[in-house]
Order: C-alpha cells, then sequence, then structure tokens
C-alpha cells in the first residue's frame, strides 16, 4: 500500500470518527509538523550560538573580521549555523502561510 493511500486512510478515518472537515486535520497535522521541525531547528541554533556566545551568524562573521573568533575549528559550526537560520526563516514563512 503507498503511503499516501495509509495517509488518505487515516485522515478519512479521523474525519468521521472526530466529525471534522478532512481539510482541518490535513492543516493540523502540517502545522504540527512544521512546529516540530522548527523547535529542533531552533534547539541546534541555540547550542551553536551559545558555543560562541553570539546571537547570528552574522554576528559570528562579525566575530571572524575582527579575529576575536579563529576560523579554524569554528567553520563547520558557522556553515551550519548558516544553514539552520535559512531554514528556520522558511519554517517560519510556513506556518505564517498557514495562518
Amino acid at each position: 500500500m503507498a503511503v499516501a493511500s495509509k495517509a488518505e486512510k487515516v485522515i478519512s478515518v479521523l474525519a468521521e470518527k472526530l466529525n471534522l472537515p478532512r481539510e482541518n486535520i490535513v492543516e493540523q497535522g502540517i502545522r504540527a509538523f512544521l512546529e516540530k521541525h522548527l523547535r529542533a531547528t531552533k534547539a541546534e541554533i541555540f547550542h551553536i550560538t551559545g558555543k560562541y556566545g553570539i546571537k547570528s551568524v552574522e554576528e559570528m562573521e562579525a566575530r571572524y573580521a575582527t579575529g576575536t573568533l579563529e576560523e579554524k575549528g569554528t567553520w563547520e559550526d558557522f556553515q551550519r549555523l548558516d544553514h539552520l537560520e535559512y531554514k528556520k526563516e522558511q519554517l517560519e514563512k510556513l506556518l505564517g502561510e498557514l495562518k
């Protein structure tokens, strides 16, 4: 059985048992999914920014420029933080579209 058909079956059962429109169930599921990933992304960002005592990738970049942070040994965290901040923005944008 394909994943889509399994999901469709579960949605149909939920809609019937809970007497809710299918669209509400799908929207709530998408919202929960996005919120879960947003929380995990924010936690990773918090871990990296706390590690270096910064608030953003821009601040980390500024510390490289001033020489107060060595690139050696920190570059992977810089790249990861840059990616995570982008991902956070995208997840927030998608959540905003659900409102």
